[in-house]
């Protein structure tokens, strides 16, 4: 059943079959998770959500964790009562944290006969095909060999330009790479909320489609340690259910919400994933970069590229946008400036606002519609 105009459907059968297919599992801790409200690690429910992954492993599930909480584990450490600004104090409480709370998943783990291996990942490693390549292999040997890996993004070297933005976008990144069957964002909230603040506030079960009535829902938050809110995960759900990888919000607070959630139980809010997975070289194509320029193209090549398996060619586009070479990412936008579509150009933007080129500009399969 749907919601009229909305993208909100009941169909619990679609959760418990995707639920049950599930046997290699993303799951997202926010930093709202790991710490207390004196941003200290939060032991005792690290150590739950530990044993939950443990009993994940032994039901013959494999799981990757990427977890937040190293700037607010350094902060701590530190003396900071509020999440810093500037980005060498940020970099020093993350490197100061991060060792801390790998000690603490080293320890939980090993209560449980597991052992976990650290994973720091830059957008750089992603970004660039053969690095990309080299950290999923490296994730699946981990994975064949028993291990969970936990990952964060590693804050202690990256910048703005190259940073993969936060946890939770990291975390769909990461589940389209493997590619898993399911992605878990485990946060402060129970899930997405519609009227969210007022009385009539109510938890959404479950979304069939993101669409604009569905974003509306998204409320930011202000917190000491964490970076983004519910605008952030329901982005980094978008990611994964394009990449065909169902999702589920939920409050990781709650008791034994991940065994729950793996046992097609209705918390949180869960995504139904989108129809057909990308193969690998259009996931990579479509998430994993930031895009060096745009395409602006008009409505008869827009048409050709969103109905059918088409190149797209040099009459085509309108003008270009920023300056990019053969080989870059580009995004390609309407006439409207709407992206609805990323490949990787044939040519460069001189070549193509000097009007030199009468060929292909992107060809099929190096173009995924978004």
């Amino acid at each position: 059943m749907l919601d009229a105009g909305m993208g909100i459907c009941y169909q619990p059968r679609v959760r418990a079959k995707a639920m049950k297919e599930a046997k290699l599992v993303v799951v997202k801790l926010g930093t709202g998770i790991l710490t207390d409200r004196w941003n200290r690690l939060a032991a005792a429910r690290l150590k739950a959500i530990v044993q939950q992954v443990a009993r994940a492993r032994k039901a013959g599930r494999e799981v990757v964790l990427v977890s937040s909480g190293a700037v607010g584990a350094g902060m701590e450490s530190l003396g900071y009562a509020r999440r810093p600004t500037r980005l060498e104090e940020l970099q020093a409480c993350a490197a100061v944290g991060q060792s801390r709370l790998m000690a603490a998943y080293q320890e939980y783990f090993a209560a449980h006969d597991l052992q976990c291996a650290q994973v720091l990942l830059t957008h750089a490693d992603l970004q660039d095909h053969d690095r990309h390549l080299n950290a999923r292999n490296t994730l699946m040997a981990l994975l064949s060999r028993g291990v969970v890996p936990v990952i964060n993004e590693n804050d202690a070297v990256t910048f703005t330009e190259l940073t993969v933005g936060d946890n939770d976008k990291l975390s769909a990144l990461v589940a389209a790479l493997l590619p898993a069957d399911l992605l878990v964002l485990l946060t402060s909230a129970d899930g997405l909320v519609r009227n969210f603040g007022k009385p009539n506030a109510r938890l959404v079960p479950a979304v069939r489609k993101i669409d604009a009535s569905i974003e509306k829902l998204a409320r930011g938050t202000q917190s000491a340690t964490s970076i983004g809110g519910m605008a952030s995960k329901l982005a980094a759900v978008k990611v994964a259910v394009r990449a065909g990888i169902p999702a589920v919000i939920a409050n990781g607070r709650a008791r034994g919400v991940l065994r729950k959630v793996l046992n097609g139980n209705a918390v949180g809010t869960f995504f139904e994933g989108g129809p057909g997975r990308l193969k690998g070289r259009k996931r990579w194509i479509a998430f994993f970069h930031h895009p060096q320029g745009a395409l602006v193209v008009d409505e008869g090549a827009k048409a050709a590229l969103r109905e059918g398996s088409m190149s797209l060619l040099a009459p085509g586009v309108v003008h270009c946008e920023g300056e990019f070479v053969a080989g870059d990412v580009v995004k390609i936008c309407d006439r409207n400036g709407t992206e609805f579509a990323q490949g990787i150009a044939k040519c460069s933007s001189g070549e193509l606002e000097a009007r030199s080129v009468n060929k292909v500009v992107v060809h099929r399969n190096h173009l995924v519609v978004l």
